[in-house]
């Protein structure tokens, strides 16, 4: 299947979602239910820098941070036309100006509910 198009539309009627959501919480192949995250509490101003990027598109990774929580990383993504794949984007290094920081960056924030 070609990248260059979603799986289905960005808008999900409520109905649906709940359904997803249901599907996902009923589902015990990888977790126990009573250990799964159900949603992530994802400060807006994550969502705002990973889209000063101007991809096209945003891809979410899932990670466990430091807290030894699960968490989801944001790094932008363009379409590649020769490839028909997206290719990911990283944010700029911190302090561009200092030895601080010359690592690209993705960004996070996120917190797992439950608890929160």
């Amino acid at each position: 299947m070609a990248e260059e198009k979603f799986a289905g539309p960005i808008q999900i009627p409520l109905a649906v979602a709940k359904e997803w959501e249901k599907r996902y919480e009923n589902d015990t192949t990888l977790e126990d239910s009573n250990s799964k995250i159900k949603s992530y509490l994802i400060p807006r101003e994550s969502l705002e820098i990973v889209l000063q990027l101007n991809t096209d598109a945003v891809r979410a990774y899932i990670g466990i941070n430091d807290q030894n929580e699960k968490t989801l990383l944001f790094v932008g993504a363009n379409l590649n036309k020769e490839t028909g794949k997206y290719i990911d984007v990283y944010g700029p290094p911190e302090n561009q100006g200092s030895a601080k920081s010359v690592e690209e960056v993705v960004y996070d924030g996120t917190r797992p509910s439950p608890p929160f």
